[in-house]
């Protein structure tokens, strides 16, 4: 059986703070998941010790706390870079309000989702960073992190001493009570991880079609395009997406 084999041109397309973002973004919500099922439902640990020399789930406590602020600060830090950051990072390429971002999404439904043959196989459809639809994704689930992180502050308003969190004394009151508000955050909680499991299938789903590098690129920071279906150089192609995104023009290239 003859095997078909491709010549493709290395584009630079993740910045390091953008990967830095991403595995801080992985441990962190790791940690995060851990630590809070084990806030919601704590194992009985029978032991004649005294509560004060068996702290354990303080350190939960407070292992959970510290691990949201500094997921917290990190996601200031990706906004900030959504502005300072390459084409492939700025904030425009998360809100699709373009022709070009419908139409990719139109087109990552039907290949994804509806596993449709791509019988045309154009540039203007194969995203060199994120697709339009997952990055619409991450921009709404980014407004449910904002949701997770006022709830998770409200929560504990009351018992801090910081004035950060009892800024968010008012979410209780407006959600109606500690109880709803602490279901928000744990229905949210599974929600992350359902996304976390979607996510992970279909970029391995991608690097195994496409073979363009979609898993090794959030390590190198490089992606692969296929070199037939493109004759410019790196640059070229980096500013053709531009241009595409600001206008929606499609290229006709294969």
């Amino acid at each position: 059986m003859a095997t078909t084999t491709f010549n493709y041109k290395r584009v630079y397309v993740w910045e390091k703070p953008v990967r830095i973002f991403h595995w801080v973004t992985v441990l962190s919500t790791t940690i995060l998941v851990i630590t809070g099922f084990i806030i919601a439902d704590p194992p009985a640990i029978n032991s004649n010790v005294e509560a004060t020399n068996s702290y354990w789930f303080g350190i939960v406590r407070a292992v959970h706390f510290i691990t949201a602020y500094i997921l917290i600060a990190n996601l200031i830090f990706r906004i900030y870079w959504s502005f300072a950051g390459n084409q492939f990072a700025k904030w425009d390429n998360f809100i699709p309000y373009t022709k070009k971002g419908i139409k990719n999404i139109l087109y990552v439904l039907k290949v994804d989702i509806f596993l449709m043959k791509d019988k045309e196989h154009k540039l203007s459809d194969i995203s060199i960073g994120h697709n339009y639809l997952a990055a619409f994704s991450y921009f709404i689930m980014t407004l449910f992190f904002f949701l997770q992180v006022a709830t998770g502050l409200a929560l504990i308003a009351d018992n801090s001493s910081w004035f950060f969190p009892k800024m968010f004394h008012f979410i209780v009151p407006l959600f109606g009570g500690d109880i709803i508000v602490r279901y928000i955050h744990h229905i949210l909680t599974w929600l992350f991880m359902a996304f976390i499991v979607v996510h992970v299938y279909l970029v391995l789903y991608h690097d195994y079609v496409e073979a363009r590098g979609e898993a090794s690129a959030m390590l190198s920071g490089f992606k692969f395009i296929r070199s037939e279906r493109v004759d410019e150089t790196e640059e070229d192609i980096i500013e053709k997406a531009t241009e595409q995104m600001w206008d929606g023009e499609n290229d006709e290239s294969k």
